[in-house]
């Protein structure tokens, strides 16, 4: 197949399991890393309407299937990773890490420090309307600007319907930058929260591993904001413990024996091992509790078989 001139890196066949934090997968058709925008933009506009298009960060929630993906890959880079702080905003391209972001933040003397422990880039997050200690995306996001093979354009937080853990992006979107409104701090008071929120999370969760952050999403109502509803609230970690799925495993995938929701590649698992056994430890807690289980983890492309 004939693809469209690019200025940034266009490969054939690339391998994204070393892309992955899980260490998996089949390659891609094709890896897209445009140099700019400009180049994502004229790319998109050129490409055959029928080949599909995946947008993929810095692998951190993601399940790459064996066989890989029938697609262009697209992954932003340097020329994407921009922060900059404008008064009470704060501008972040998409492939600038969270964490990078709430630092960058606090040193300005402003509030993201929920992105301190999230995994990930802030394309990403804006996706799943990340969250974390009480804050999400959607308590924070102004607008987010996207690429479509129509062009480019700025996308309001109210027309994403950001609820938990989804958003209503459309068909093959590519988050191009993000625009938070942060409140104000005292940048040492902040650097002070985020070590907290380090140490409880290097405490409590398996950070040496190779994971992929939470499996599964926890098992809440929530409201439209995409905030818990505490009220009915239940945490997969606790339901997969009382099914005795903790320390579970298939293959070279394991369900961390630290943190019960957080699932391990312990050493030569494939794509398979992992889906196999996040697929068992859902059945088993229907068994158990009659709760069904969402993934957290996205999980794409085709078997290895096919």
């Amino acid at each position: 197949m004939t693809m469209p001139a690019v200025r940034g890196t266009l490969t054939e066949g690339r391998a994204l399991a070393d892309l992955t934090w899980l260490r998996v997968g089949g390659p891609a058709d094709w890896f897209f890393q445009p140099a700019d925008e400009e180049d994502l933009v004229q790319f998109l506009a050129a490409l055959d309407p029928a080949v599909p298009v995946f947008p993929m960060g810095v692998g951190s929630n993601l399940i790459v299937r064996d066989g890989g993906i029938r697609a262009v890959v697209i992954r932003l880079g340097r020329g994407f990773n921009g922060i900059r702080i404008e008064g009470d905003r704060v501008i972040a391209g998409a492939a600038a890490l969270d964490a990078h972001v709430a630092r960058r933040a606090a040193e300005a003397g402003r509030n993201l420090t929920f992105l301190r422990t999230i995994p990930g880039s802030i394309g990403g997050a804006v996706r799943m309307n990340a969250g974390c200690y009480g804050s999400y995306v959607a308590d924070h996001l102004v607008e987010v600007r996207i690429v479509t093979r129509d062009g480019a354009r700025v996308i309001s937080a109210a027309d994403l319907n950001l609820a938990y853990r989804q958003s209503d992006l459309p068909e093959g979107a590519i988050i191009t930058e993000a625009v938070f409104r942060a409140e104000g701090g005292v940048p040492q008071d902040l650097a002070l929260q985020m070590e907290g929120q380090l140490a409880k999370r290097d405490a409590t969760q398996p950070v040496k591993d190779r994971s992929a952050g939470s499996t599964f999403r926890n098992p809440v109502g929530h409201s439209s904001t995409g905030r818990d509803d505490d009220t009915h609230e239940m945490k997969a970690w606790k339901v997969i413990d009382d099914a005795g799925m903790r320390g579970a495993t298939i293959g070279g995938a394991q369900m961390s024996e630290k943190h019960s929701n957080f699932m391990i590649n312990a050493g030569g698992a494939t794509a398979a091992d992992l889906e196999n056994l996040g697929e068992a430890v859902r059945k088993r807690v229907f068994e158990t509790a009659g709760i069904r289980l969402e993934w957290e983890i996205m999980r794409v492309g085709e078997p290895a078989d096919k």
